[in-house]
């Protein structure tokens, strides 16, 4: 019998992410060392672009940006995921530990929104 593949070798072939400008590059370390890919847009880039390019390429959406909460604007089931942080400050620290603890509790970001706190997540559809 085969051993059942772990969660973070499943994630690693098929979750990318889109970094906002306002994600420290420490993240993108981060998720690339837990072999996932992640790229930026370039600097400069408008929400409502960064929004297509994340769904044009099947992207997770990586933001601080709270406009991105705004489902009406930005309705979750189009993407492969949006996450917005909602840290303050911003630490590297904080940021790195509170997105550890979001992909081990999370299989599917397809199509939800998670609002990413200090001291955990929650999640919409």
């Amino acid at each position: 019998m085969l051993p059942s593949p772990s969660a973070e070798n499943v994630m690693s072939g098929s979750l990318k992410f889109l970094l906002d400008e306002n994600i420290r590059i420490e993240v993108k370390e981060f998720l690339v060392s837990k072999g996932l890919s992640a790229e930026y847009a370039a600097k400069g880039t408008k929400n409502g672009r960064l929004a297509s390019l994340a769904r044009e390429k099947s992207l997770v959406l990586l933001s601080r940006d709270s406009d991105f909460l705004n489902s009406a604007m930005f309705p979750p089931k189009e993407f492969c995921g949006i996450v917005v942080f909602l840290i303050h400050p911003p630490t590297v620290e904080k940021l790195t530990s509170a997105l550890s603890s979001l992909l081990d509790d999370v299989s599917e970001f397809k199509g939800k929104l998670f609002i990413v706190y200090e001291e955990g997540f929650e999640c919409k559809d």
